[in-house]
């Protein structure tokens, strides 16, 4: 009924008056009406569809088109939700996995390291109270005291050195400026003008020298600096590694020790196990420190040697031919040592730097 009144609603003339308004048909009023009831049929049958409609779990999707086969058809029950909520989630749990894996790890860490110091306090302890026994190196052990004693001593004189560097340089620049006094007097006062001529030039000459043996003096001073605060402290941090690896080691065997009295059951048997393999970790530790101690001992008393004779022997030179008033010898000395002197003002940043 639809389909015809459509088609000849779409068919019919509408004619037209003169002033363009369409004019009154008697098909108007059967058409409207025939439209009013065919909307109020549709309405009631949505209603009903809305009220006793299909469950929206039993319906399906067709994948051809309309008329098609039932080959296509796909039950919607079968798309679960939850799976769809879980693929979703599905990076928030890796997450939350990592980061608890990251935490155990940690947790981890620090039970071996409270473990680890709880043993080596008990095993400090112990040696202090006299109750507990040491493992001792009595060769190795004298050489450190000895290179701890040395050390004390260098940095003493590296102490006295650079004093005498920080007075020395006064005393040149006092030079300078009574040389430059000296000099102007000579200018103004013409009744002394040669003994003021005299005077400068001696003292421009003990200034000229001074600051040679400045640079002799400050090349001394750098090699004994490297010498005390980087040769040997980096040896004296190994031997602090060392005396660390043998607090650990005797720790260690003093719990396999007191676990090997003990009784002997299926537990104890375990740990004991487990301490032989830590004991045996930390044996090996504290060997190799031990042995590397003991080649740093000697490659550094051989560079001790070969740094402090040529150093002591630019000093004593260089001293020697200052206070000799040889500037030749003076100079030589420096040129034997390969010692450069710093130009006046080489100190000072330049002005690309300063920017």
């Amino acid at each position: 009924m639809t389909d015809s009144i459509m088609s000849k609603a779409a068919t019919m003339e509408i004619p037209i008056n003169s002033n363009g308004d369409t004019g009154s048909l008697p098909e108007d009023d059967s058409l409207e009406q025939a439209a009013k009831i065919q909307w109020s049929l549709d309405e009631k049958d949505l209603q009903q569809v809305m009220v006793s409609g299909p469950n929206l779990n039993e319906t399906s999707i067709v994948s051809g088109g309309y008329g098609g086969t039932a080959e296509g058809i796909i039950p919607t029950s079968s798309i679960k939700g939850p799976n769809m909520h879980q693929s979703l989630s599905s990076p928030a749990v890796t997450a939350d996995e990592v980061n608890r894996g990251v935490a155990v790890e940690k947790f981890d860490i620090v039970k071996k390291w409270g473990i680890n110091t709880y043993k080596c306090t008990k095993q400090m302890i112990s040696e202090r109270f006299g109750r507990g026994s040491r493992t001792v190196d009595l060769e190795l052990e004298a050489q450190i005291d000895v290179l701890r004693d040395t050390k004390r001593k260098y940095e003493n004189i590296l102490r006295l050195a650079r004093a005498l560097t920080n007075h020395f340089y006064s005393m040149v620049q006092t030079q300078r400026a009574l040389g430059d006094t000296f000099s102007d007097l000579s200018q103004k006062s013409p009744e002394l003008q040669d003994e003021f001529g005299y005077n400068a030039e001696t003292q421009k000459l003990l200034c000229k020298n001074g600051e040679t043996l400045l640079g002799a003096i400050n090349f001394f001073v750098s090699s004994i600096n490297t010498l005390v605060n980087k040769t040997m402290e980096d040896t004296l941090m190994t031997v602090k590694m060392y005396e660390n690896a043998r607090l650990e080691f005797d720790a260690y065997r003093a719990d396999l020790e007191e676990l090997n009295m003990g009784p002997r059951d299926a537990v104890t048997l375990t740990r004991i196990d487990t301490a032989q393999q830590q004991f045996q970790i930390h044996k090996d530790k504290y060997e190799r420190l031990r042995s590397d101690v003991t080649i740093k001992l000697k490659f550094l008393e051989e560079n001790k040697v070969k740094v402090m004779h040529k150093q002591l022997l630019l000093f004593h030179n260089a001293i020697s031919a200052y206070f000799a008033g040889n500037q030749q010898q003076l100079e030589q000395t420096l040129k034997q040592f390969n010692v450069k002197l710093k130009p006046p003002g080489a100190d000072k940043p330049s002005w690309l730097e300063e920017q």
